[in-house]
């Protein structure tokens, strides 16, 4: 009797588990620019949201929802502003402008400016 309710309990939790991994297939945010939900897109389709998720909770990497325009701490103890310019230079130069307390790197991508400005306009959508 309580191998059957161990086992219940463990797919239970391994169901609830799995679903909490699966980034890519969030909902999108419903009232989205055309310009932000190509930057959805992109996010999902160059691994973005792998780290950040699809509906930028943050997973691996940090969240995006509330980050534009918000005070961050970088590793050497510097703050900034998470700006255009901010978000720009940490899409395009992965580790350039690291945060505190961050333990990895985001991995270099090649990203055009166009696709860049479209994930800027999907972070700046999360609020």
């Amino acid at each position: 009797m309580a191998n059957k309710l161990w086992l219940k309990f463990s797919v239970v939790a391994l169901v609830a588990i799995l679903g909490a991994c699966s980034s890519s297939s969030s909902s999108a945010p419903v009232d989205l620019s055309p310009e932000a939900a190509a930057g959805r897109e992109i996010s999902i389709n160059a691994g973005c949201a792998s780290c950040h998720g699809a509906d930028g909770n943050g997973n691996v990497g940090p969240k995006w929802i509330g980050l534009a325009d918000s005070q961050v701490t970088l590793s050497d103890g510097t703050v900034v502003t998470a700006d255009d310019d901010y978000l720009y230079t940490s899409i395009k130069e992965p580790g350039a402008m690291k945060r505190r307390g961050a333990v990895g790197i985001m991995p270099s991508n090649k990203l055009t400016d166009q696709e860049i400005a479209s994930i800027i306009a999907y972070i700046r959508a999360l609020k």
